[in-house]
């Protein structure tokens, strides 16, 4: 058996791929501006079609092309009691609120004067004064 020194011997190995009706040639990413979305589950913007799907190769999310499209157009906010909010409404918080990681409580009747509408978890980026920035949910609050 003989033994092949590495540094002053270098070996390349070229795989040959049979010509196939799946094969296709991709140019580097880093050229190519993606007008994909993004994962509505973790937000990853490295997401591929596969079929009629998107899929997320983070956390393995797929979802059909259609329904990503008619998504985006159906998202409505509402209030508690089924108002629509829109950006720059003025809202008033009708629950007691804790604070996570503080003892301070947003009462009931603060009202908000300007909101942003987000994704996620908490649809509303607002400023409380008193309190500063925070997200909240809109089941507790009615728009004035």
């Amino acid at each position: 058996m003989q033994e092949v020194n590495q540094s002053t011997h270098n070996e390349f190995i070229y795989v040959m791929l049979p010509p196939s009706s799946n094969h296709v040639n991709y140019a580097p990413e880093r050229f190519i501006m993606s007008t994909l979305p993004k994962c509505p589950g973790c937000s990853s913007e490295y997401t591929y079609e596969d079929g009629d799907n998107y899929v997320c190769p983070e956390c393995a999310h797929e979802w059909p092309q259609v329904a990503a499209e008619s998504a985006a157009e159906a998202v409505v906010v509402r209030d508690a009691f089924g108002n629509p909010l829109i950006a720059g409404d003025m809202v008033t918080v009708i629950k007691d609120l804790k604070i996570k990681g503080s003892s301070s409580v947003v009462k009931v009747g603060t009202k908000i004067k300007i909101i942003r509408l987000v994704d996620g978890d908490h649809d509303i980026d607002c400023r409380i004064d008193g309190v500063g920035a925070m997200g909240l949910k809109s089941e507790f609050v009615k728009k004035v």
